[in-house]
């Protein structure tokens, strides 16, 4: 639908501008459409399965029902200098170490999780002053790394839809 592509590409435009620390931007944007939206859809329900973590497969049906997905991730941040402790380190990473801590690479800068926390209220924003319903759901983000339907360390997912109901709500 040519629609909800201008929205996810307006919603890109809102994430990446929105305010980050000391004006570096290490957001990362992709959408997913199509028979892409089935493959994530069904990677939910499997890495639900072999995990043994709940819920992949009920935010995977909802992704299968939507028009298409937003992802918003941070690649390669590095931190801004600060030395805060936030992230378990009395001093900054010069660069975060890439290690893969479970489902994403970490660690990362709590900073840097901001920036991307308050990218993706902007993205949402966005969709919500024009109609899109949408709701941000971290196993998105799980499975579209797996996929490498974007290229970030850290994801969180989007979905999007156009109907008389929210279908991100009133979930089982």
């Amino acid at each position: 639908m040519e629609a909800m592509r201008t929205v996810a590409g307006l919603m890109e435009i809102s994430a990446i501008t929105a305010p980050k620390a000391v004006g570096q931007n290490f957001v990362v944007t992709a959408t997913i459409e199509g028979d892409d939206i089935k493959r994530l859809a069904a990677d939910m329900a499997a890495y639900g399965d072999e995990s043994g973590k709940k819920n992949f497969d009920r935010d995977g049906a909802n992704v299968a029902n939507s028009s298409a997905v937003f992802l918003v991730g941070l690649k390669d941040a590095t931190a801004p200098g600060l030395n805060c402790a936030a992230c378990g380190h009395p001093v900054c990473l010069s660069v975060n170490s890439g290690e893969q801590n479970g489902e994403f690479l970490g660690p990362q800068c709590a900073v840097r999780l901001l920036d991307m926390g308050i990218a993706i209220g902007s993205a949402v924003k966005t969709a919500q002053m024009l109609n899109v319903d949408n709701r941000v759901m971290y196993r998105i983000g799980v499975s579209a790394r797996r996929l490498g339907m974007i290229d970030a360390d850290f994801v969180m997912g989007v979905p999007l839809s156009v109907s008389g109901k929210s279908i991100y709500y009133d979930r089982k």
